[in-house]
Formats: structure tokens, C-alpha cells, sequence
């Protein structure tokens, strides 16, 4: 195959398949390849290509620098899904001159305690949660499966303040129990819109 048309191919499924797809589970599934074309069982043309071109894809170099883009671009995204298209206007400008940031930080300082071989597989795994849940998104390790950092966002209603959304972090370190603040987002005094709405 063309090294252009491989390199497409890597690209292609790498976007394809952030977070979806680890390195154990491509290993998993090529031996189990293996021992099926072993044991006398054809493999489809489009599942041997899958596994071909997920084979290229372990002999890659890992780039912990774009892997941490990746994964901080898929951190705002799932932000803006849990504001909803009413939260979402109101709010963006704020979020990402204070709060995305601060997101950033803690995702990194979260991954420079994980050596290399383990920041491959934090992936963001949740969809963010609906109506009154604080939620954002969770990072887990897929091998084990174990959350690492959890983002929520509160709605706070102190007395004749208003509204504002509190944004922060736990961590696995003291079994989510702290919170790491993040910052504050005024929204108004009139209740705001329930999350993805």
C-alpha cells in the first residue's frame, strides 16, 4: 500500500475512532483474527482491512502533544453538548476565556502522572448529563476502566445573587470527594434552562 494511502488510512481512523478504540482492545482483536484464520474460518475483506489498518496503527509513534489536543477538543465539545443550544449563546464567550482553561490544566496536570504507556488510554467516556445531573464528561482509563477525573457544573442560587454555574473537578486521588474549582459563571436571575436543552 502507498505510504500516502496508509498514512490517510491512520489518520482517517484515528479520528474515527478517539477514544473508541485502545491499544489492548486492537490487540485483542487481531489475535482473536489470528486464531480464527487459524482455526479455518474465513475473515470478511472489510474486517481484514479494519485489522490491517489497526495494525498500523499500534506501529505508529505515539505523540502524547496531539493526543492531549485531542482529547482537550473532545473536552469542549462535550461541554457545549451539556450547555444545549439555550445555555450554550449565553454562556460560550465566558467558558472559554475562564473555565476552558482551567479545564486544561487539571486535564493535564491529571496525564503528566500517568507514564506514556498509560496516558494512551484515558478516554473521555460519557455523554454529559441531562436536566438538573452535574455532569460534564468523566476521563476513565479504558484498560481499567476506573474513572480518573470527573467534570461537573452546579447551579448555584445564593441568596440575591442569582444564578451562577459553578464549574469543577474530582479526582480519583481522594475517591472524588474534593472540589477543585474551576470558576463561576454568572447566568441571570431568572432559573436557567435545564442542561441540554
Amino acid at each position: 500500500m502507498n505510504k500516502w494511502l496508509r498514512k490517510s488510512l491512520f489518520v482517517t481512523i484515528s479520528i474515527l475512532t478517539f477514544g473508541l478504540v485502545t491499544p489492548s482492545q486492537l490487540i485483542n482483536q487481531a489475535n482473536a483474527e489470528k486464531i480464527n484464520d487459524r482455526d479455518g474460518f474465513e475473515t470478511s475483506a472489510p474486517e481484514r482491512s479494519f485489522v490491517q489498518a489497526n495494525s498500523y496503527l499500534l506501529e505508529t509513534e505515539f505523540n502524547r502533544e496531539k493526543f492531549m489536543q485531542e482529547l482537550i477538543k473532545q473536552a469542549e465539545i462535550q461541554s457545549y453538548q451539556k450547555f444545549g443550544a439555550r445555555i450554550k449563546p449565553v454562556i460560550e464567550s465566558e467558558f472559554r476565556e475562564i473555565i476552558l482553561p482551567n479545564i486544561e490544566k487539571a486535564i493535564e496536570e491529571t496525564a503528566s502522572q500517568f507514564p506514556e504507556d498509560r496516558v494512551k488510554n484515558l478516554t473521555i467516556t460519557e455523554q454529559p448529563g441531562y436536566g438538573l445531573s452535574e455532569k460534564i464528561f468523566n476521563i476513565k482509563d479504558s484498560v481499567s476502566g476506573k474513572d480518573i477525573i470527573r467534570f461537573h457544573v452546579r447551579r448555584d442560587n445564593p441568596p440575591q445573587a442569582g444564578y451562577w454555574f459553578n464549574f469543577h473537578y474530582h479526582t480519583y486521588h481522594d475517591d472524588f470527594h474534593t472540589h477543585h474549582e474551576l470558576g463561576s459563571i454568572y447566568w441571570d436571575r431568572n432559573t436557567p434552562p435545564k442542561w441540554m436543552s
